[in-house]
């Protein structure tokens, strides 16, 4: 399996989240050249016009779930490796002990180890005592609920990413009962200026909200790939060593001789099992006697 360390999903999502940062801290304006004297220029950039927004509490939300967010998204890429979840040495570890026989310093090793393998060959062998059917089912058991976990740790990323844009849109409702407002407040006058306040600030909301949920959505999709080709990985790996720890008589007796029993045979009193029993012998008639 490639390594996602390399990946190319990692370089893109990374690429934009640079292209982003620039965008944002340079802004749309461009100071007007010699031939653009008659192009109107704002006079601060982008960066700044967010920044006029510091007392606006979706302002600060936002702030709050992006940092919240990239932290997030920085332990999961850190996190979900193969090199993490399913190192060699700890399956190379496992592996040894199991061909050794040595199930006490296995189970040790594997109470220990935070490892996807360790985790489910730890429960099969605590069910030894009920039998190979019964380490199967606590192993399968072990690996759904490692796989649901490490779905969870990242399923915050989805719910961020969906909150982005309904935080834009109330932004945007307050920015526009602002402005609407100045032109009530104004008797229906109210001139351009007084009206770019509010509509900025709905802007701006929308803006943020957008730029909070898409790359919350983007890594969560790449990590919920990741999650799942490891963990289906990491269950073949546990599948595989389960079967190691199989007793040697089962795994090696014809499939037909444990499938089909052999049929008792009926038991007659006086004679020994598996005798061969003869049928009685009759009494041969007595010769007749002529007179």
């Amino acid at each position: 399996m490639q390594r996602y360390a390399t990946s190319k999903l990692r370089l893109v999502l990374l690429a934009v989240l640079l292209a982003a940062g620039v965008f944002v801290t340079t802004g749309y304006g461009q100071t007007p050249g010699a031939d653009q004297t008659t192009q109107t220029v704002p006079s601060n950039n982008l960066f700044t016009l967010i920044l006029s927004h510091w007392i606006d509490p979706v302002f600060w939300t936002i702030a709050i779930l992006s940092v919240t967010a990239l932290t997030l998204i920085i332990q999961g890429f850190i996190a979900n490796r193969a090199s993490v979840m399913l190192p060699e040495a700890s399956t190379n570890q496992i592996r040894e002990l199991i061909e050794q026989r040595k199930f006490k310093d296995l189970l040790d090793f594997t109470e220990t180890d935070p490892s996807f393998v360790s985790g489910a060959i730890n429960s099969a062998l605590k069910r030894a005592s009920g039998g190979f059917v019964a380490m199967k089912e606590a192993m399968e058991t072990a690996i759904g609920e490692q796989t649901a976990e490490q779905f969870r740790k990242i399923e915050y990323l989805n719910i961020i990413g969906n909150l982005g844009p309904l935080l834009g849109l109330l932004g945007t409702v307050l920015g526009m009962i602002e402005a609407f407002e100045a032109m009530h407040a104004a008797g229906g006058q109210a001139k351009p200026s007084e009206l770019a306040h509010g509509i900025s600030t709905a802007l701006t909301h929308t803006f943020l909200g957008l730029f909070l949920a898409i790359p919350c959505l983007a890594a969560f999709g790449i990590l919920r790939t990741i999650v799942d080709r490891l963990t289906v990985r990491g269950a073949l790996i546990a599948e595989e060593m389960l079967l190691m720890l199989k007793p040697a008589e089962q795994r090696q007796a014809p499939p037909m001789a444990r499938a089909i029993p052999a049929a008792p045979q009926p038991q007659v009193a006086g004679v020994a099992p598996g005798a061969v029993r003869r049928p009685p012998t009759m009494p041969s008639p007595s010769p007749l006697v002529s007179g």
